[in-house]
């Protein structure tokens, strides 16, 4: 299906089957020659109006792929924060043994080259954490719009 409309009157909408062509434009003109006829056009149309002034009515692009494009990303984001959240929980307590460790470096007490070594090593367990713990953070901030994308898809129409 095709739909013409006149740039005098684009609230009349002519609609003929088939897609865009020279034959569903003289289709098209033939209708709107009825509705003159018959004193249903609003607008006087100057002489020699031809088909090729109709002006073809394209279909708006739906929401529905926009929708669907939304829904996948809010359930990409989703599936990322809990791939953070397990990554976070994994490390949290070994990274909070190592914290409580640090402060053995502001204390007077002695410490052994062994302990020293060990809290190293355990630095990069600490930042891995704390890093993975801030972005797991924003990707939950970014998470609330994602559910509500998704809980706004899965409501049921109201009747």
């Amino acid at each position: 299906m095709v739909q013409y409309t006149l740039a005098q009157s684009p609230e009349i909408i002519l609609t003929v089957s088939g897609k865009d062509s020279a034959k569903a434009r003289d289709k098209a003109m033939d209708q709107l020659m009825e509705l003159m006829d018959a004193g249903k056009l609003p607008t006087e149309l100057e002489e020699g109006f031809g088909p090729q002034q109709l002006i073809e009515v394209k279909e708006p692009i739906t929401d529905a792929a926009s929708g669907e494009d939304a829904i996948t990303q809010a359930v990409q984001v989703l599936s990322n924060l809990a791939t953070l959240k397990l990554k976070v929980q994994e490390s949290r307590t070994e990274a909070l043994e190592i914290r409580k460790a640090v402060d053995v470096l502001f204390s007077d007490k002695s410490v052994t080259e062994e302990e020293i070594t060990r809290l190293k090593e355990g630095f990069k367990v600490l930042k891995n954490f704390a890093q993975g713990n801030l972005r797991y953070q924003e990707a939950r901030a970014k998470a609330e719009q994602a559910r509500q994308v998704l809980d706004q898809a899965l409501k049921s129409p109201e009747k």
